[in-house]
């Protein structure tokens, strides 16, 4: 609601971007805290909790039926006290509360909707409420009248489904299994993924369909293994699909959140900071394994988007972009075939438009169009008998002509909070991208975001969540320490900055002091001593992220392997045991997790290359490294002025101590070494046949 037009709410005072959209509302919101649970103790209410995010089209949709209301802002200040959740801000609220709306209705999604009692028992859950009924969906007013009649008359009846509920999700939540961590395990999960793949379009399932990249990763990792062929058409076809496909923002670049259809056509606009960097990692990978140059471009055009779009100035990379602007989703995306005609002239427009599949009556709704390749680039070529040299110069001079037509729209709003966790993502796909794709400014850019997240972020040696306005606040969560240690440790691997391994070694360290689950084993993702929630859950499920478990359990093993530490190897098997029956039963849920095991599994391959990093010859043999797909190694690399430094933490380096002759690159495999090389060619011959077993 806009600022003026009613008396603000307890939210102004937040820094969330999301929780600030809804400080106007007519609704008494307060945020999640104490000051919340005592007020509806006080007053012996219910609770109402909605749960959402700053770039969510729905939840902008039910803020304008429902929340922008002064009806429903009544019947809420009556029998409720209501707090508004921003879910990227407190994902262990947003966790608990999602796997409670799947029990009760078998799906979820945001907004979240939950109302419980002021010990925070939840009794009703469901997502997006019309304020009258609408769609086939009941009406939020009619709802909560219900419900408060309900918490009169019979209140131990909903107080007790709520206790039902969470006796349920705590049998969930016990899953130990042992001796299942062998390769059939990773063969049933590839085999699941073939059965629900998409020959058509590429992807896995209908719709909506989300691009899944550790899946895609996953598979990867299968063909190196085995070889088997398909593994890699099933990769190379959904990427091939996706970056073809209107969930590509073929102008300004970077994906958009998911496609509401099969043929990955029309997308839910909102662009994710995460999305960026794991599907930047799957095309890197890609890339790596295949060769095939479109992947590089399209991994370069991701990084593109975030370096302009996404990054601030000290450093962090911001979260998200939203779905929506003027209050009409994908407004500033779309286009009128006229539109495009008068911005290119009528001869480049008629060739652009049939390049990206714009209609005059439209591929989208009411004569609008989402820009999209509905044949490949040499099919199109070949129609028009053009030449591929001029059609590049062509089409990017075009691109830059309607991003600058396009920029003259209202942009959709920018949600400008810099969370932990997804900047480690980030991170560590930048690394990648940097020594497969040879980008020096990708290096650069991660190693200032992670140097922001240690300066910035960083108290008493724990991590804090999120970042606003000159702001670092809110407990780190156990997503915070993983996917930022995995992002230390891709970051270490082309950088070889010393402290970037260290802080990856201590951070790990106290991610299992703070969230080891002695009972069960595995990660919460609050800390264990947090008595916010009225019960912990570990999360394992790789849905649109992969769990804190599960990159948590690759850290530990690349950990392990770098310094011979069995303790390290031995908690990450623990870890995966502790969802063993989970992993069983539906191992295509688990794709990062497996890929854990797959790198437990092995052959790992340690490499150390040893030699002045300006030196031609290291520089040579790195890039050696990094150019093929080596999905199950571990690298080390430094010269004299950082030998001293890195022995005292690894002492199996004695052996290895710099020398003025040629710099020597040496492959292990647990930690069995091979003849150390001297000549690039011989170290590349080396691990082409490495690549090849």
């Amino acid at each position: 609601m806009t600022e003026g037009k009613c008396k603000p709410n307890k939210l102004l005072k937040e820094k969330s971007p999301y929780l600030l959209q809804h400080a106007y509302n007519p609704v008494d919101w307060y945020p999640w805290g104490e000051e919340a649970f005592e007020a509806a103790r006080s007053k012996d209410l219910p609770i109402f909790l909605s749960i959402g995010y700053s770039t969510c089209h729905w939840c902008h949709n039910m803020a304008r039926d429902s929340f922008e209301d002064e009806e429903v802002a009544a019947i809420l200040k009556e029998h409720f006290i209501s707090i508004k959740v921003d879910r990227e801000e407190r994902p262990d609220v947003d966790q608990l509360y999602m796997n409670v709306c799947q029990m009760f209705t078998g799906q979820g999604g945001w907004p979240l909707t939950i109302m419980m009692t002021p010990e925070k028992i939840p009794f009703f859950a469901g997502t997006y409420f019309p304020k009258e009924p609408r769609y086939n969906i009941p009406g939020l007013k009619e709802i909560l009248l219900n419900v408060s009649i309900l918490w009169k008359k019979d209140r131990k009846s909903l107080e007790q489904s709520g206790k039902d509920i969470f006796e349920s999700l705590k049998k969930q939540q016990a899953g130990r299994a042992e001796g299942l961590l062998k390769e059939s395990l990773l063969q049933q999960a590839a085999d699941g993924l073939k059965r629900n793949f998409d020959r058509k379009n590429g992807g896995f399932g209908h719709t909506p369909k989300f691009p899944m990249p550790h899946s895609l990763t996953f598979l990867l990792r299968q063909w190196n293994r085995g070889k088997e062929q398909d593994y890699l058409t099933m990769v190379n076809h959904s990427l091939e699909r996706m970056e073809r496909g209107g969930i590509f923002d073929h102008l300004g670049f970077g994906f958009h959140r998911y496609s509401v259809d099969e043929k990955w056509l029309v997308p839910h606009f909102e662009k994710m900071l995460y999305d960026q960097a794991l599907l930047a990692g799957a095309y890197v990978e890609a890339y790596q394994a295949s060769g095939i140059e479109s992947y590089a471009n399209t991994a370069h055009k991701i990084f593109t988007y975030v370096l302009e779009d996404m990054q601030d100035k000290n450093g962090g990379f911001y979260s998200a972009e939203n779905a929506e602007s003027e209050g009409v989703e994908g407004k500033f995306y779309v286009w009128e075939k006229q539109e495009l005609l008068e911005t290119l002239g009528h001869e480049k427009g008629e060739l652009l438009c049939s390049y990206f599949g714009i209609t005059e009556e439209g591929n989208f709704e009411e004569g609008k169009n989402i820009l999209y390749l509905p044949r490949s680039t040499d099919v199109f070529l070949k129609e028009q008998g053009l030449n591929k040299k001029e059609w590049s110069y062509l089409l990017e001079e075009s691109r830059k002509k309607l991003l600058e037509t396009r920029q003259k729209r209202i942009r959709p709003s920018l949600d400008d909070k810099i969370l932990t966790s997804w900047n480690g993502l980030m991170i560590g796909a930048l690394a990648k991208g940097a020594g497969a794709l040879k980008g020096d400014i990708y290096a650069e850019s991660a190693a200032k975001a992670a140097d922001f997240i240690l300066k910035e972020m960083v108290k008493d040696g724990t991590l804090l969540h999120r970042f606003r306005d000159g702001e670092a606040a809110i407990e780190g969560f156990a997503e915070d320490y993983a996917y930022f240690v995995s992002g230390l440790l891709d970051l270490y691997e082309v950088v070889f900055e010393p402290l970037y391994l260290e802080k990856a070694f201590s951070l790990n360290e106290k991610m299992l002091q703070l969230f080891w689950n002695e009972a069960e084993g595995g990660l919460s993702q609050a800390r264990t001593d947090s008595i916010d929630l009225p019960m912990q859950l570990r999360e394992a499920y790789d849905g649109a992220l992969p769990s804190p478990n599960s990159i948590a359990a690759q850290n530990m093993l690349r950990l392990a392997s770098i310094t011979t530490d069995e303790t390290l190897q031995k908690k990450a098997i623990e870890l995966i045991e502790s969802f063993g029956s989970l992993l069983k039963q539906a191992p295509t849920g688990f794709t990062a997790m497996l890929t854990a095991l797959d790198f437990h599994l092995g052959p790992v391959q340690e490499m150390v290359v040893v030699g002045a990093p300006d030196d031609p010859i290291t520089k040579k043999m790195l890039g050696t490294i990094h150019t093929r797909f080596l999905p199950r190694k571990v690298l080390i690399s430094f010269g004299e002025e950082n030998y001293e430094r890195l022995k005292s933490s690894f002492p199996h380096l004695e052996n290895k101590k710099p020398v003025e002759s040629s710099p020597t690159a040496y492959l292990c495999r647990n930690f069995s070494c091979l003849k150390p090389a001297t000549d690039p060619k011989e170290w590349e011959a080396l691990l082409d046949r490495e690549a090849s077993n």
